[in-house]
């Protein structure tokens, strides 16, 4: 067999091609899947593994990238993530380098909206050259909203204190659900029937992005694009971005404002710099989408010759190798540890602290021993001295005594024969209670 010297790789060298191929066909992607095997090393990075019912793919989401997540990945979520496919090529694992991570619901109402967007910025519907100026002398405003929201109070309340001149026809829908696109639809629909007002002003109150999701929808767009009347989009708050907002002639961040717009201060010139900056704002939203796209083109490019991914690559082998020596240094400690514990067992049987309590404890039995036997022969000494008591109270004159007898001594001896004593001579005679002295006549 021969080959051609172009045709023999090295394993690095086939993995850098590899990834090249896959960075620069794919580009970024959005992928849906469960959060499983993550990890969070001493050096910030985030490595994990997304997957479905029957596949899986490698992830990494380096520090610079995963600080601006809002949330705290676990085992067992669900993401919307958003990367480029790449290559690990240490491993000659492809893995997917995650940019941004949403939860799967808020992510996959964001990728619908990001869908749709540019869906409908290509079609031309945001386009600036088919805005329509707002007239001038506004006398009637038809105001498309719910009939019981704040968003509609707060538009009347402006408008009286502005100017109370203007006329006001209110177009109750909802604005809210699922059916609610269509019915803002049918309201609009309605107002470019009757030609009764000078503007539309498409208005509510603030919420979630489920809230204001009606007002995400393709039909809705459609139709503000196609009414003959203009349409201002005053939905939420200044935070909040809906698709009614990029196809209306203009854009204003609240309900409030949207009244202020469309109503004149007294001779003020407020309405005129509102205009002005809605106009402003809404230029420079088309202004960044297109410039988002060019971007994410430029982006591209220069990921495929971005000295940084192959750092990612280092960095991410150094995670690897320390969480490998972690592992290892475990293990080690978990077996010196063992062997520690049986070293301290053998050494416990040997010690002399065991004899000595061994020992301790024969001491002691021996003491119990002897103080019983102690206590033996001490019971049967009083029992000896007892009976030796007994038996000499038995022959002790004394006990004669207590049967009535007496003592008599003369110069303390015993008397027992009278003739040895003569008159005026004294006598003592013991008797079982004391004595009696007596002398002799």
């Amino acid at each position: 067999m021969s080959a051609t010297k172009n045709n023999v790789y090295t394993v690095s060298k086939l993995n850098g091609e590899v990834r090249q191929i896959l960075e620069g066909q794919l580009g970024k992607i959005w992928l849906n899947g469960e959060i499983s095997n993550f990890s969070s090393p001493s050096s910030g990075h985030w490595y994990l593994t997304l997957k479905d019912n029957f596949s899986q793919i490698r992830c990494a989401m380096f520090k610079g990238r995963n600080q601006s997540v809002r949330f705290r990945p676990a085992n067992g979520q669900q993401v919307l993530v958003k990367g480029a496919i790449s290559v690990y090529e240490p491993r000659g694992d492809y893995q997917l380098l995650i940019e941004s991570m949403l939860p799967a619901g808020d992510g996959l109402l964001a990728q619908e909206f990001e869908a749709l967007k540019m869906k409908l910025a290509a079609e031309g519907l945001f386009a600036n050259d088919t805005k329509r100026p707002l007239p001038k002398n506004i006398q009637r405003i038809g105001v498309i909203t719910s009939a019981t929201g704040a968003a509609l109070r707060d538009v009347l309340h402006v408008l009286a204190r502005r100017d109370p001149s203007i006329e006001v026809v209110v177009y109750p829908t909802q604005v809210q659900g699922g059916a609610a696109s269509q019915l803002i639809c049918n309201a609009i629909q309605q107002a470019n029937r009757r030609l009764e007002v000078d503007v539309l002003l498409l208005t509510r109150g603030g919420g979630s992005l489920e809230d204001l999701w009606c007002f995400n929808n393709e039909l809705l767009a459609h139709a503000i694009y196609n009414s003959a009347i203009p349409v201002v989009s005053a939905v939420g708050h200044e935070v909040d971005t809906t698709i009614s907002d990029y196809v209306a002639d203009v854009r204003a961040p609240t309900p409030s404002a949207g009244a202020e717009l469309l109503s004149q201060d007294k001779g003020n010139k407020t309405d005129k710099l509102i205009t002005m900056t809605a106009r402003l704002q809404q230029s420079m939203r088309h202004y960044q989408l297109h410039q988002h796209s060019r971007l994410d083109s430029l982006q591209h490019q220069l990921q495929r010759h971005d000295p940084i991914r192959r750092l990612q690559q280092y960095e991410q082998r150094f995670d690897e190798l320390q969480m490998r020596l972690n592992n290892a240094l475990q293990h080690l400690i978990s077996r010196l540890t063992l062997q520690q514990q049986q070293l301290n067992s053998r050494l416990q049987q040997c010690s002399p602290v065991n004899h000595l309590k061994v020992e301790g404890n024969r001491l002691t039995f021996l003491q119990t021993r002897f103080n019983d036997a102690a206590k033996s022969y001490f019971r049967q000494a009083d029992v000896r001295l007892q009976q030796a008591v007994h038996h000499l109270e038995t022959v002790s004159p004394l006990s004669t005594l207590t049967r009535g007898y007496s003592i008599t001594k003369h110069n303390d001896k015993v008397l027992t024969d009278p003739a040895k004593v003569k008159s005026g001579d004294v006598l003592k005679t013991q008797l079982k209670q004391g004595e009696v002295i007596s002398k002799v006549v």
